[in-house]
């Protein structure tokens, strides 16, 4: 446990640690192009110069173990001068483009240029020529012009994906990246490389030309494409006045969570967005006429409370989601099961299962089949499958669909049944789909950026998805719809947000028990022992 100095401030840190990381440990930065913390050290960019005391030369604190009472300045004109000499080279031959580079406003070489450059260019030769605008494959272009071989993307497809497609050819001034012959890149990762590129050689074709990233808004939340739950970022922009949030997502990027997903995420669900603008619900209708929301409610409210007066609960069947927040599943729990005593209440359906590795992607594409178990709404009591044949058999009359296209995962023809067979049809989702179609009732809800609530992952990891803008005018939250009907029915649910939810699922659920948003904080938290096993 070496303790050194580094521009006057002490730290110890454990044997093996580099100078760059011990800076960080003090929250001091060190700029770097090729360094970084998820990938084999390069040592190759030379912009993280330290001088070391005794030490005649500058050293690249990403390659420099710390040691004993070593002092570092990160810091001084000597510093700054080696950096500004580096930048100057690899400003050699980059292309004066930043009005219309992609990177720009995000850009290192732009930010350590006006932190340690600033200079009179004195280089007067005409600049090396390379391609731009390449496509790699169907996610990253490449513009070779810009590159400053920093080997942070070999490193990636070498190390992360393990799919090897990047290589630096040639030498001197004309060496420059690229792919290997015959190969593409087209790996389930590889928009990571574009996160990872400090400047704009990589850029994301789906992002590319859309935005200034200085118009973007940014809030954190999880990922809802598998139940690995990756930490993400959402990029958006406030550009649609004539819808009710406004927003418009833009990208997704993944946020460091060192239990769940480190710097990563998969193209699956880094392009996964696309459903929130695509084929929204907007109005309530009753068999294809819009309807007043108050009137749809109060008219579901009569059908259950009449179910439950006559002791006809039996006929009344609900299928939930694991799209669904915790809360949100709570609630169904709750109202449906508890207050009016429906035993026919599940969120298990048929699996369909995607491609899954044993990286980060998870075959499960629901982020929240943990929570269901947790709640008991999976892995006991009825079946799905079983519930739709009981009701093509009239043993069910209602029957409340929340989110699932049951064209899917049961076919065209049974889903016409159940509409023909069924007194009450109710299908509530943020999207179109064949159950919403064929449903009686279609009660528009919002979809997942548009609420707050939790998910808990395939490792039991409890994440909170936050509010990122409001939802589409005429769309309501799945747990304020649930509360609505609640009140109708004069039920005793004392909540009014999705936080008094949690607070409430916590004092009651054992696996949430002590848990609440602040403590759950940005990286969350491991469910208690006492829940339910969690399957991969």
């Amino acid at each position: 446990m070496p303790t050194l100095t580094i521009d006057g401030k002490s730290v110890t840190v454990p044997e093996g640690t580099t100078v760059i990381q011990a800076a960080e440990k003090l929250g001091i930065d060190v700029p770097r192009y090729c360094y970084h913390p998820g990938l084999s050290i390069a040592g190759n960019c030379r912009i993280c110069l330290v001088e070391v005391e005794k030490n005649p030369k500058l050293q690249i604190a990403c390659n420099l173990p710390a040691a004993e009472g070593m002092a570092v300045q990160t810091q001084n004109s000597k510093v700054n001068q080696g950096r500004e000499s580096v930048l100057e080279f690899l400003l050699a031959n980059h292309p004066l483009d930043c009005p219309v580079c992609d990177q720009s406003g995000e850009c290192d070489l732009q930010n350590f240029y006006m932190r340690y450059g600033l200079y009179d260019a004195r280089f007067e030769e005409r600049k090396v020529k390379k391609a731009k605008a390449v496509p790699l494959g169907p996610t990253v272009m490449l513009d070779a012009e810009r590159c400053i071989l920093c080997s942070r993307c070999e490193r990636f497809t070498d190390e992360i994906s393990k799919t090897g497609e990047f290589g630096i050819f040639n030498r001197g001034d004309r060496a420059e990246i690229g792919l290997y012959p015959g190969k593409k890149l087209d790996n389930k990762y590889s928009g990571n490389v574009v996160d990872i590129c400090p400047v704009g050689a990589l850029t994301d074709r789906d992002f590319r030309f859309k935005a200034r990233v200085w118009y973007l808004s940014s809030a954190p939340s999880v990922c809802n494409g598998c139940s690995r739950g990756c930490n993400v970022d959402v990029h958006y922009v406030l550009d649609r006045p004539h819808l009710a949030g406004g927003a418009r997502v833009m990208r997704l990027k993944p946020r460091y969570s060192a239990e769940v997903n480190q710097w990563w995420m998969c193209d699956e669900g880094r392009y996964g967005y696309k459903f929130i603008d695509q084929s929204r619900l907007r109005k309530v209708l009753h068999k294809g006429v819009e309807t007043p929301w108050e009137a749809a409610l109060t008219e579901l409210s009569n059908g259950l409370s009449g179910a439950r007066s006559e002791g006809k609960q039996s006929s009344v069947a609900v299928l939930a989601s694991a799209q669904l927040t915790t809360e949100e599943l709570f609630l169904i729990r709750k109202l449906f099961k508890e207050a009016l005593g429906i035993s026919q209440v599940t969120a298990d359906l048929p699996k369909q299962p995607g491609y899954h590795d044993s990286f980060l992607i998870q075959a499960d594409k629901n982020p929240n089949s943990a929570g269901a178990a947790l709640l008991g709404l999976t892995g006991s009591g009825p079946q799905g499958s079983d519930l739709i044949e009981r009701a093509l058999s009239g043993e069910i009359s209602a029957l409340w669909v929340f989110g699932h296209d049951l064209v899917k995962l049961f076919g065209e023809e049974k889903v016409k049944g159940l509409s023909e067979k069924l007194c009450q049809f109710i299908f509530q989702g943020p999207n179109e789909n064949g159950t919403s179609r064929h449903a009686h009732w279609v009660l528009p809800s919002a979809v997942y950026l548009e609420k707050d609530g939790t998910f808990v992952n395939c490792q039991g990891r409890v994440q909170r998805i936050g509010r990122v803008f409001d939802p589409l005018k005429e769309s309501r939250e799945d747990w304020r719809i649930l509360l609505e009907l609640a009140q109708l029915l004069k039920l005793p649910l004392a909540h009014h947000s999705p936080e008094e939810i949690f607070s409430g699922m916590s004092k009651e659920i054992p696996a949430f028990a002590g848990m609440t948003y602040e403590k759950l904080g940005r990286q969350g938290l491991p469910a208690g022992r006492q829940g339910a096993v969690i399957q991969r």
